[in-house]
């Protein structure tokens, strides 16, 4: 046991949480669902707007690899009218997939079945070869499409993964912004240094991949990119997030926290 000066010390820089009774949790509660109902309104006008975006035909022939054989973008729709693509960072360097990539992986088994059978095609799609992903999926308990573009433009196109000699010139588009060259000596933090290594890579080979998700839709044989979103445009898809966002605590990160589901 300490001494009370100890346990002082010990308290000190905590930051105390507000506590009530439950008439002032409820007039608090009561004023943020205000808030949020405005949010989820919000929300409905953001989603009209998205399905609103004018549609870009693809004439390019993309080539994947799939579990079933070589595949076109259009094979990817399955016979459906609608096709969704997270765009998973697993390059063709990496030994394993990218650990948040992964994580937002955890879910995709429990949607892609009603996606499927609402019309909406659904598949990953990394620039790692083929036999990569069916290892890394088995390994992961995954049976979720997973379709590889090694040797194709697919991720270069919709601003996923970038060259070297792109990231050193700082000719690279992501999330809408041009970055800005990647100095040769840029060693990273020691967040992203960890998260490389737990890819099997370096810093600088992890980040020539990026996390993004793509809309398609075929109409009368043609292919049309609809949307793309990527970085904190892919939280809402992120299921931990979601219920960590309603955790006392919210997010709380602090260092490398989330693994893959096999190495906690």
């Amino acid at each position: 046991m300490g001494t009370q000066d100890e346990k002082k010390t010990a308290g000190e820089g905590k930051e105390k949480h507000l506590k009530g009774t439950r008439e002032e949790w409820l007039a608090a509660r009561l004023d943020l669902l205000k808030a949020e109902k405005e949010l989820t309104h919000l929300g409905d006008e953001v989603t009209k707007r998205r399905q609103q975006l004018p549609w870009v035909r693809i004439d390019k022939a993309y080539k994947f690899d799939t579990a079933d054989g070589s595949a076109s973008l259009a094979d990817l729709f399955k016979g459906r009218s609608q096709l969704i693509i997270y765009h998973f960072m697993f390059g063709p360097d990496y030994t394993a997939g990218c650990p948040h990539c992964s994580a937002i992986a955890d879910g995709f088994d429990g949607v892609h079945i009603h996606l499927a059978n609402h019309d909406v095609a659904f598949s990953a799609v990394s620039r790692a070869p083929l036999n990569k992903l069916l290892a890394y999926e088995t390994r992961m308990g995954w049976t979720f499409p997973w379709a590889s573009s090694f040797g194709s433009d697919f991720n270069f196109d919709f601003n996923v993964s970038l060259t070297e000699q792109q990231q050193r010139d700082g000719n690279v588009e992501y999330n809408y912004r041009r970055e800005a060259p990647m100095p040769a000596n840029t060693t990273g933090g020691d967040i992203i240094n960890e998260i490389s290594a737990s890819a099997g890579t370096d810093m600088a080979t992890f980040i020539r991949e990026r996390p993004g998700m793509s809309a398609f839709v075929l109409e009368d044989g043609v292919v049309y990119h609809t949307y793309s979103a990527y970085a904190r445009g892919l939280d809402v898809l992120w299921n931990v997030y979601q219920w960590l966002d309603r955790a006392p605590k919210g997010r709380n990160e602090k260092g490398f926290w989330m693994h893959r589901h096999d190495e906690y």
